[in-house]
């Protein structure tokens, strides 16, 4: 697929790109633990969400456990939950130092590829991008998150490392996906979003856009995501990464965002997961839904989505909802 086309027009289309694939779960009647632990109940569940909605791409599994899990982090995995990492794995420059490298395929990275790649040999009207986490964000559950955040300031040569290591195996891991056939990556990069604009420049943005420069071409795109709170403040940074396409989460205004980015490249957001998806009603996500597009229309790279990953028990009735309002309100604007 020619995703510089698809790109281009993709704010002109009235799809919406939710990060919409854990919700599966109810259309499979599986839990959490076994769609993670399948590539055939993965792939299968990629193909029904593209089948249930016009979303305008087919999202893969946004697990961020996988490549922590891969180099060695415990997890922890509760029948309908995604899995999240529990204790720490380095924590010091000398442990970081021998930290091994994984390859690609270790732990259940082997599966979530093999179930993208399935995805794709069935799903052909849409893009297919695979989830997968930033260079940062996988430092930090590799250090534990605080200790991330704090070692930037007091071991920064800890936090360098551990970054480094995160890369050279993100590097392996998106070109895998690349080589499976998928037609992009969604690279949730969050941790980066809670530090200082000067910290994120130092500790996120050079191997983001190392990842970026490395893999994307014009068959296959990177969308940039960050629902931290300090986004507006790395616009700078975050535009000058080199990614195809930025989404971000509901903790920041998606009408500030879209007036402080370039005008050039697709925005998507940012209908909050837990408020709407989770927790509302169709009305309210119809209300949310329509009131976000008025607000930011205007704005002609303005790309509908949810705020971030939404939540696997997240009530279909609502995903409906957000669906048939964003054919609603394109019907207006055409």
């Amino acid at each position: 697929m020619d995703m510089k086309k698809w790109l281009e027009s993709l704010p002109g289309s009235g799809k919406p790109l939710p990060i919409l694939s854990f919700p599966a779960v109810k259309l499979l009647e599986t839990d959490v633990y076994n769609l993670t632990h399948s590539d055939k109940l993965q792939s299968e569940g990629i193909v029904r969400v593209a089948k249930r909605t016009d979303a305008a791409a087919a999202v893969t599994m946004m697990d961020l456990s996988v490549e922590a899990e891969a180099f060695g982090c415990k997890l922890k995995a509760p029948a309908d939950e995604v899995p999240t990492v529990v204790g720490t794995l380095v924590s010091s420059e000398e442990e970081a130092e021998g930290l091994r490298v994984p390859e690609v395929g270790e732990a259940r990275t082997g599966m979530y590829i093999s179930a993208a790649r399935q995805a794709k040999e069935q799903v052909n009207d849409r893009p297919v991008l695979a989830g997968i986490i930033g260079p940062f964000s996988l430092a930090g559950r590799l250090m534990d998150v605080t200790e991330a955040l704090i070692c930037c300031m007091t071991d920064p040569d800890f936090v360098r490392i551990t970054v480094q290591k995160a890369t050279d195996f993100l590097l392996k891991y998106a070109a895998a996906y690349k080589e499976a056939g998928l037609d992009g990556i969604v690279m949730a990069e969050p941790l980066a979003g809670l530090l200082s604009p000067e910290l994120e420049e130092e500790f996120s943005a050079p191997y983001v856009k190392k990842i970026i420069d490395t893999v994307q071409d014009t068959k296959f795109a990177v969308i940039y995501h960050n629902c931290g709170p300090n986004t507006p403040k790395m616009i700078s940074s975050i535009s000058g990464n080199g990614a195809a396409a930025y989404h971000f989460g509901d903790a920041v205004s998606m009408k500030d965002m879209l007036e402080k980015m370039p005008s050039d490249k697709p925005v998507c957001g940012n209908i909050s997961p837990v408020e709407y998806f989770l927790k509302g009603t169709p009305d309210k996500m119809r209300s949310a839904t329509l009131d976000l597009i008025s607000e930011c229309s205007s704005h002609k790279n303005f790309v509908l989505s949810s705020g971030c990953d939404i939540p696997p028990s997240a009530r279909w009735e609502n995903i409906d909802a957000f669906f048939n309002a964003a054919e609603e309100a394109h019907e207006r604007l055409i």
